[in-house]
Order: C-alpha cells, then structure tokens, then sequence
C-alpha cells in the first residue's frame, strides 16, 4: 500500500483547518513494530501503524505541511 511507504519515507499526513496530522517519527522508521504520532488540536498521542492508516483513511487525511515539522517528519 502507498500509504505505509510514504508514512516510512516521513510523509505527513493531515488537514491544516482542523489541526489534524498523521506522521511516523524519523526514530521509528526501520523497526519491527513502528509506531506513528496522531496529533489533534494540540493532543498527542501515540498509535500503531494499522490505526494510523485507518485514521488517515477515515479521517481523510491527505499529504500536507505540519506547523513545526514542515513537509517530513525525517
């Protein structure tokens, strides 16, 4: 799926009206069980690859530009 290799390239994923982002950090790109960041409305949370796509896929996320983080989470 594309989704997971462009999470595992840094690609972030959100919607900049609601401040909403989908990211895998730069630490867990190559480990066996990576997990990603969800962030929303200033909340952060930590969740595993397979509810990361399913956030992006729900949520409709789309690439984008975080605030701080810019265009990679790498």
């Amino acid at each position: 799926m594309i989704t997971v290799s462009e999470l595992k390239a840094g690609v972030i994923f959100g919607d900049n009206e609601q401040d909403e982002y989908v990211y895998m950090p730069a630490s867990e790109i190559g480990v066996d069980h990576p997990l990603c960041v969800y962030e929303n409305a200033g909340q952060r949370s930590d969740v595993d690859l397979e509810e990361a796509l399913r956030l992006i896929r729900v949520r409709a996320l789309r690439a984008t530009r975080h605030p701080v983080l810019g265009s990679s989470s790498c």
